[in-house]
C-alpha cells in the first residue's frame, strides 16, 4: 500500500517543489566529494520539472557551482550557499544580496582543526565554512569545543553556527534559506504557488519556518521537525516519492 502523503494541492501546477540535497535526495556519504546522484533522479527531477511548470528548485548549503557540477547536465532554479546565492530560474543569472565573507582570521583557526584533529575535514563552500567529522566519530567534542572557543574570540563578528549531521557548519549571520526562498517565491514561475519544502537538517529549519507564509508544507527526513507535516525515514523515500509524483501530474499520491 503507498503512503498518502498531504500536498498543499492535488494540482501540481499550483505548488513549487523546493528540495535539500545532502541528507534529503541525496545519501550522506563519507565526505562531500564522495557524494554521487543517480541518473534516475536527475530524470525524475527533470519530469518534475516540466510537470510543475518550473517550479521545482534545489536549496542548499552548497554553492550554485557545486550544485551545477553534481547535477549536471541538468540545471535546475537553485538557492546556494544557505541563501547567499539565488538563482530564480534555471537558465537565469544568479541574483545575490552581497553576502559578507567570513573574517580571514576565522577561516584560518577553523582550516587548523582538520591539522589538529585527525579525519576532520574543513570544506569551504564559500559563503560559509563545514567541519566535517563523519570520518572520526571521537572528534565530535573537539570539534565543537574548537568551534565554540572561535566564536567567543570574534565577538564582534556575526558569526552563526550551524549544527548538523557529524557537521558543524559556520557562516556569517544575516542570511538563511528561509529568507531566500522567500525571495524566490516572488518569482515566476514561484509566485502564487504554494511551496512544499523538503529537508533533513538543523540548516533547513529556517525553511520550514516560512511554509506558513505562503500556505506551503514543510517535510522533513529522518526526525519530525518542527513546523513539518511530514518525515520521511531516508532520502530513498524521498526519491521513491519524487518518482511516485513526477509520474502523475494531476495528483498528489
Amino acid at each position: 500500500m503507498i503512503e498518502t502523503i498531504p500536498l498543499p494541492s492535488a494540482n501540481l501546477r499550483d505548488i513549487a517543489v523546493l528540495l535539500d540535497i545532502d541528507g534529503t535526495i541525496l545519501d550522506i556519504a563519507p565526505t562531500p566529494g564522495a557524494v554521487t546522484v543517480p541518473a534516475s533522479l536527475r530524470q525524475t527531477l527533470a519530469r518534475l520539472a516540466r510537470q510543475t511548470g518550473g517550479a521545482l528548485a534545489l536549496v542548499s548549503g552548497r554553492s550554485l557551482a557545486d550544485i551545477d557540477l553534481l547535477f549536471a547536465p541538468l540545471r535546475l532554479p537553485a538557492i546556494g550557499g544557505h541563501g547567499a546565492e539565488l538563482r530564480p530560474s534555471a537558465n537565469g543569472e544568479m541574483e545575490s544580496e552581497h553576502a559578507p565573507a567570513l573574517d580571514g582570521g576565522v577561516r584560518d583557526r577553523l582550516a587548523e582543526l582538520a591539522v589538529a584533529a585527525p579525519g576532520v575535514l574543513v570544506e569551504d563552500k564559500g559563503y560559509s565554512l563545514a567541519v566535517h567529522y563523519r570520518l572520526a566519530p571521537e572528534q565530535e567534542g573537539r570539534v565543537k569545543q574548537a568551534v565554540a572557543a572561535i566564536k567567543a574570540d570574534w565577538p564582534k563578528e556575526p558569526i552563526e553556527v550551524l549544527p548538523g549531521k557529524a557537521v558543524v557548519e559556520i557562516k556569517s549571520a544575516g542570511f538563511h534559506k528561509g529568507a531566500a526562498i522567500r525571495q524566490l517565491m516572488q518569482y515566476e514561475p514561484f509566485a502564487g504557488r504554494r511551496p512544499v519544502f523538503v529537508g533533513d537538517d538543523t540548516t533547513d529549519e529556517s525553511g520550514f519556518a516560512v511554509m506558513p507564509e505562503f500556505n506551503g508544507f514543510g517535510f522533513s527526513v529522518g526526525r519530525r521537525a518542527r513546523g513539518t507535516v511530514h518525515c520521511f525515514a531516508a532520502p530513498s523515500d524521498v526519491r521513491r516519492w519524487l518518482e511516485r509524483l513526477a509520474g502523475d501530474g494531476s495528483r498528489a499520491r
